[in-house]
């Protein structure tokens, strides 16, 4: 399984970015995650395999959409109204247990190599 992340970059305040996540060798539940310097990695948001169940970390929920495209095996991760605190590194992740929408790093087996996203003016 390898997941590969793209999309990241600079970006003013209330600006938009998309971010992509390819995964190979299988369908899977994927989520991202992201961390910034000196803080934990959190939950950002999560989609089943099927695309039917979806979660959302409450920091992004009516701002953030994700998506899947299974055709594709790639998630995306529109990201709106982008705000200085969503500065981070993203990860994109896999369980490849499919056991739900989960949304603890621990809950995940695969990772990506992560993709800096900076909000600043």
């Amino acid at each position: 399984v390898q997941l590969v992340e793209s999309g990241g970059g600079l970006v003013q305040p209330g600006g938009s970015l998309r971010l992509s996540c390819a995964a190979s060798g299988g369908t899977f539940t994927l989520g991202w995650f992201r961390q910034a310097p000196g803080r934990e990695r959190e939950f950002v948001a999560a989609v089943n395999w099927g695309g039917g169940s979806a979660a959302y970390a409450s920091s992004v929920n009516g701002r953030f959409i994700l998506s899947r495209d299974n055709a594709k095996n790639t998630v995306y991760l529109q990201m709106n109204k982008l705000e200085p605190g969503d500065t981070a590194a993203y990860y994109c992740a896999a369980d490849r247990r499919n056991l739900g929408v989960g949304i603890k790093p621990h809950e995940y087996d695969t990772w990506g190599q992560g993709i800096q996203v900076t909000v600043s003016s």
